[in-house]
């Protein structure tokens, strides 16, 4: 085995058990590698998982990295899911793909392009772990701001938010931008 192919198999079980994704920062320092070498491997791991058609596959968000399960797999492992997590309704696939469009966005965002209030649906994918708080809005009422996760890309089969289908232009809201958007008055 040779150093790189070590390198490899180091990240891998690393990520394997890692109970978080973790930075390509993080990886090259617990790895005692430089980060350039890190990514490279990182490259070669998601590429000999896809060609070895393995069970597991490599995800990457926003610099962080974790395993998924092999979206080819899905099906056969849709009997233990199904036992370990309730289907999502429609009300929950509607708020979950706002979210995964326009992130980050804020709850009155969702409601905004759903025309209903969607404070328990957001309250719901928190719980399963499909979106997070990924901080505040810069803005009166300092509104949380809402996105999407690696539990999101695992069960909807991607490896990353570029996987995500175009939208059509003719059939998607327009929202003005925070800064545009009328105060809301409180009184």
């Amino acid at each position: 085995m040779t150093a790189a192919d070590d390198l490899g198999a180091f990240l891998e079980a690393l990520l394997f058990i890692a109970e978080r994704p973790l930075s390509s920062a993080e990886l090259a320092e617990l790895a005692g590698v430089p980060r350039p070498q890190a990514e490279a491997a990182l490259a070669s791991l998601a590429k000999d998982l896809i060609e070895g058609r393995r069970g597991l596959r490599l995800q990457g968000m926003d610099d962080a990295w974790q395993l998924a399960t092999a979206p080819e797999v899905g099906q056969r492992l849709a009997a233990y899911a199904a036992r370990e997590e309730a289907r999502l309704t429609a009300a929950a696939l509607e708020a979950l793909a706002v979210v995964a469009y326009r992130q980050p966005c804020t709850r009155g965002e969702v409601e905004r392009v759903r025309g209903v209030d969607s404070d328990y649906v957001l309250r719901s994918l928190l719980h399963r772990r499909l979106v997070v708080e990924m901080g505040r809005r810069d803005t009166p009422g300092r509104p949380i701001l809402y996105g999407t996760t690696f539990t999101f890309l695992e069960r909807f089969g991607l490896t990353s938010l570029d996987d995500l289908p175009p939208i059509e232009e003719s059939t998607t809201p327009t929202l003005p931008a925070a800064e545009e958007q009328e105060p809301v008055d409180a009184g």
